[in-house]
């Protein structure tokens, strides 16, 4: 290899690094917002289930792997330290393995977490009152849900049957949000006469599912740039790894 092919190889996987280094910080910093995060519909999901707690913690583990990669990988690349390069390809390599291997859990036990998911929000949603300080930041944001996709409850309006404050009023009670109207704006509950409310028929997680089928090509996609991404940072490592090795005997006096 080439002394010119040596800089353009040390400068393209410098620059690899940096933005991997930028997307571990990115990576740390979602981690701990989902973690320290207490006034959000996010801290509610996460009193909710065990499985987000745990995946912020694997997202700040994934940010801090990643930041002290891409630190390792530019002082490589920079100073061409065999060692760091080679423990930069291992570490890229490993990820690559634990991405592949997250990618088929989640698709063998989709189900389950769909599942767990539908839990959650039934949960939600049968707790839901606009009165309570502690149930406010859900209700704030699944009103926005629901106004924004024009959709009612998880799987339905039937959902909202079962809310502690509907079936205990007196009153015909809705939830606001799910109205027809596209002008309405008030959240919380409205009057009404029941079956007959004034309120979209499909279910939230049918916008969900539709939304990820007509994007699961773009999604795809960005899962094989970034292991595409991966695979010529493991090559660039190892090519300038060699080309080191090979440098050393060079620099070695003959007699």
């Amino acid at each position: 290899m080439g002394k010119g092919c040596i800089k353009v190889t040390k400068y393209f996987l410098f620059l690899f690094n940096l933005l991997f280094f930028i997307l571990g910080a990115v990576i740390l910093g979602f981690g701990l917002w989902i973690l320290l995060d207490d006034t959000s519909f996010i801290a509610v999901l996460k009193s909710s289930s065990s499985a987000l707690k745990i995946g912020s913690y694997i997202l700040l583990a994934v940010g801090c792997v990643t930041m002290v990669m891409g630190f390792l990988g530019c002082l490589g690349a920079v100073n061409e330290v065999k060692c760091l390069l080679g423990l930069y390809f291992t570490c890229l390599l490993l990820i690559l393995i634990a991405q592949v291997t997250a990618g088929v859990l989640i698709y063998i036990q989709r189900h389950e977490l769909r599942s767990e998911m539908s839990e959650i929000i039934h949960k939600m949603i049968v707790k839901y009152n606009p009165d309570e300080i502690q149930e406010k930041s859900f209700g704030q944001t699944w009103d926005y849900i629901q106004k924004k996709l024009k959709c009612c409850g998880w799987n339905g309006p039937s959902n909202w049957t079962e809310n502690l404050v509907i079936k205990n009023s007196s009153l015909t009670l809705y939830p606001c949000s799910c109205q027809v109207n596209e002008t309405v704006t008030n959240s919380g509950f409205c009057k009404g006469t029941y079956p007959a409310w004034p309120v979209n028929n499909k279910g939230c997680i049918t916008f969900i599912e539709e939304w990820i089928q007509s994007n699961i090509g773009t999604i795809f996609g960005v899962c094989i740039g970034v292991a595409v991404i991966e695979l010529l940072g493991m090559i660039l490592s190892m090519c300038l790894c060699k080309n080191v090795e090979q440098e050393d005997y060079s620099k070695v006096p003959k007699y």
